[in-house]
Parts: structure tokens; sequence; C-alpha cells
């Protein structure tokens, strides 16, 4: 099978947007080994012992991206910024309980000087990331957004840009900026 074009997949996210029930089931093989390709990076970066498999990841994220169904999808880089930021939710929350559960467990923090990029590289904790990002968010939600968009979902810069409805510099500023914040503000914690 050839490998979908953006414009099919898009149709098919406005179709199911406007309560299309079929063109859910004709997305999800058009999408779903981009998904897995995103899980399995994602569980690739969590630490020794992750107990949550590329599959658990997949499956709970097509839950709770079709529990969604009212959002208006825009496009193939909306729906895969959407699923990014749904699998990181159920990251954070699976490392959340797991470090519950350890009582406040021994937990790695992330550092990023030697993960940069941060795109290719991922620490150990997810959690301490996620809080920076929150707290990144809270100065300027556009830097978190690009990457949460990034790093989470794999966009490009283009892609990214598009989503934003920024310029790719616009984007690229953001990127290295960001990227600087979240090494200082994880070194600290550290």
């Amino acid at each position: 099978m050839n490998a979908p074009t953006h414009e099919q997949v898009t149709q098919l996210l406005v179709a199911w947007s406007d309560g299309d029930e079929s063109a859910l089931e004709k997305l999800i093989p058009l999408v779903d080994d981009e998904l897995r390709r995103l899980a399995h990076y994602y569980i690739g970066g969590e630490r020794a012992g992750h107990t949550l498999q590329t599959t658990a990841l997949v499956n709970e994220a097509y839950v709770r991206l079709v529990d969604s169904s009212r959002v208006q999808w825009q496009n193939r880089a909306h729906f895969f910024a959407i699923s990014a930021q749904v699998m990181r939710r159920i990251l954070v929350d699976y490392a959340r309980a797991h470090r519950s559960q350890k009582r406040g467990g021994e937990m790695t923090r992330v550092s990023l000087e030697g993960a940069l990029p941060i795109a290719y590289d991922r620490g150990p904790d997810l959690v301490a990331l996620d809080e920076a990002l929150s707290g990144l968010a809270a100065i300027d939600a556009r830097k978190s957004r690009v990457v949460e968009l990034r790093f989470f979902g794999g966009l490009s810069v283009d892609e990214t840009a598009e989503v934003l409805e920024v310029s790719p510099d616009t984007v690229m500023r953001d990127w290295r900026l960001a990227k600087s914040w979240l090494l200082r503000e994880l070194s600290e914690k550290r």
C-alpha cells in the first residue's frame, strides 16, 4: 500500500470531525504506523524497566483521541500535534503513578547538557521535563508548544509553524530559546 498523502489524512480528519464515523475507520490504518513510531520513540527514552509498551501507549492514545471527537481537526499536522499531547499526558500520568507507588523514590533528573538537541536524545525523568515545560508555558506558551510539537510530536519545523500559524524562522528562534531555558531550569533542579 502506498503511503497516505497529507491531503488524504486531512480529508479523513475533516470528515471525522463532521461526524462521519466511517472516516475514522479509514483514518486509523493511515496514521497507525506514524503513531507507533512516535510511541516507540517516547518509550525508548524512558527509564530501564519501563513496563508501558508501545502498543498499549498507542491504544490508550486512540481511546482518548476517539473521545475527543469534538475536535475540529484542521489537518494532519494538527492531528499529530494533539496526538503528541495525548501521548505526553499518558506517559506523564504513568510516570507520576509509578513515582507515587515508590513513595517518592530516587528519580533521576533530566539533564539537557548531554541531550542537545533535545529532539534526538531523551532523559529518563519525563515528570521533570513536564514540570519544566509547564513552567515555560507560564512564561511563554508558544515556546512551550514548540518544544511539545517538535519533541513529543516529532513535527518538522515547517509542520510546527503551520500548527502554530507562525513562520519557520519564529519556530527556530523559539526552539533555540526554549532549549536554553529548559537546560538551565533542569540543571538548577538537579
